[in-house]
């Protein structure tokens, strides 16, 4: 048995245990960059958190997943259903969309068409003025929602285009206030 004054022999395992974890790097996970935004992303990103920032809340962080979600959304509605407004109702992510009688909307239009409602949006008692909706409006800026992807598809025939952001969390709570 090793027998030095200083050291025993658990002792001296349990040190170089502890010397080598000290000393060794741990593995760094070497994820890829995220990929750049593309320009209407980055546009549909800073609309969204210009209009948050206007009343205190947290940006949001544009999400591939919500990105590529919205995208095929936007794709069906176009190519199966004409156009039309798509049923979010069964989402499990927060939604907005804009049909617009008009070939191309840039992504900062639609937000903006959105954040118009914030003129009907009352703070202090969470409502919205009677006869106006402003559900739009408080999905833009729901300060528990982190995430944003949004797509745009036009509509030749129709003569219109149709843009869907997805938000996840979602907002529009019954019960809770925006921001």
């Amino acid at each position: 048995m090793f027998h030095h004054p200083l050291f025993s022999l658990p002792s001296l395992a349990t040190l170089l245990v502890l010397s080598h974890a000290a000393t060794s790097p741990e593995p760094v996970s070497q994820l890829p960059p995220p990929p750049p935004l593309s320009g209407a992303a980055r546009e549909f990103l800073e609309a969204h958190n210009e209009a948050r920032a206007a009343v205190g809340v947290e940006p949001l962080s544009w999400s591939e997943k919500l990105g590529n979600a919205t995208s095929l959304m936007v794709r069906y509605q176009r190519n199966q259903k004409g156009c039309e407004f798509a049923n979010l109702t069964a989402s499990k992510y927060g939604g907005n969309q804009l049909w617009a009688g008009v070939m191309a909307v840039t992504p900062r239009v639609a937000v903006e068409e959105w954040v118009k409602e914030k003129d009907f949006y009352i703070h202090a008692n969470n409502t919205c003025v009677s006869k106006h909706d402003c559900g739009v409006y408080t999905q833009v800026v729901w300060r528990k929602s982190t995430q944003l992807g949004c797509a745009q598809a036009t509509c030749v025939k129709e003569q219109a285009s149709l843009t869907i952001c997805f938000y996840d969390p979602p907002g529009n709570v019954i019960g809770e206030s925006p921001y």
